[in-house]
């Protein structure tokens, strides 16, 4: 997969502000993630969705994120502007907000959430490598 960074890291160009697709991981490493996406410069972490099980959590990207995603461990729904918003109320049946619209505006850039992830993931190996 390429990915380039954009004037806005969180938004493609001529992408609908109303869709987005969602990357869903599990949450332990999507936890850290978001840690590691909020320690970063600026707002580079968007809306962020954790199912009410707490087993997952959903990361809102840009639409057309969905077509080349390939991190193992994940997935990537396309939603095709439907479906993911970024209402108040939460766009997936038996889910709420971590991170909110308002609180975060704009959807996640997929560089930067694959190298949180990717990080995130590391730093959970090392974590249970010392137990």
């Amino acid at each position: 997969m390429e990915t380039s960074r954009i004037n806005d890291p969180r938004t493609l160009p001529g992408a609908p502000a109303a869709g987005c697709d969602v990357v869903t991981v599990p949450a332990r490493q999507g936890l850290e993630a978001v840690d590691i996406l909020r320690r970063g410069p600026g707002d580079a972490v968007g809306p962020v969705l954790h199912d009410d099980g707490g087993d997952t959590l959903g990361f809102l990207v840009p639409p057309g994120t969905a077509a080349a995603w390939d991190l193992p461990g994940s997935t990537c729904t396309e939603t095709d502007g439907r479906g993911a918003t970024l209402a108040p109320e939460p766009p997936v049946a038996g889910s709420d907000w971590l991170l909110p619209p308002g609180e975060a505006d704009l959807a996640t850039d997929p560089a930067v959430l694959r190298e949180a992830l990717g990080e995130a993931a590391r730093m959970i190996k090392a974590a249970d490598s010392c137990r």
